[in-house]
């Protein structure tokens, strides 16, 4: 049981990598603009449901908030728009990577048995799917203070 837990845990990690290759190679295609608007769950009662809220809090507040420093609002003028740029890409390449990993999930499951490929997709869900979630949510967040900020500057106009 162990194996299976530090495989998953080994093989989400690798999927942190390869997703980030294949995001940057997906960036530079046509393709890469409806990727960046990607909204599974828009209710935020059920992100709410499945614990997104939680999810972020962890985080915000273990080693996990010092993995991606880009994703970070430093003071009022904080270039908005960049931000929600990198929110994709850390967005997409968790899907990537979730993607990867469920590969290797199904493989388990049939070479080996049951058990292991489940082990490997809750590991997964945790370390990319969950994430790729709360990017989504924080970037419906996002899109809101650049609505307000268009507005504001169009009013002072």
């Amino acid at each position: 049981m162990i194996t299976y837990l530090t495989f998953g845990i080994s093989v989400s990690f690798i999927s942190w990598i390869v997703g980030m290759i294949l995001n940057s190679m997906l960036m530079k295609t046509d393709y890469y603009e409806k990727l960046s608007n990607l909204n599974f769950i828009v209710s935020k009662s059920i992100n709410k449901k499945i614990g997104i809220g939680y999810f972020k809090w962890i985080v915000k507040n273990t080693f996990f908030k010092f993995f991606n420093q880009k994703i970070k609002f430093e003071n009022k003028k904080t270039d908005l728009t960049e931000i929600r740029k990198e929110m994709t890409v850390a967005e997409i390449s968790h899907l990537i990577g979730f993607l990867f990993v469920t590969f290797f999930a199904v493989y388990k499951s049939f070479t080996h048995n049951l058990l292991f490929g489940l082990i490997i997709m809750v590991v997964n869900t945790l370390m990319n799917l969950y994430p790729s979630l709360l990017q989504q949510e924080n970037k419906r967040r996002i899109d809101k203070l650049i609505k307000r900020q268009i507005k504001t500057v169009a009013n002072n106009v």
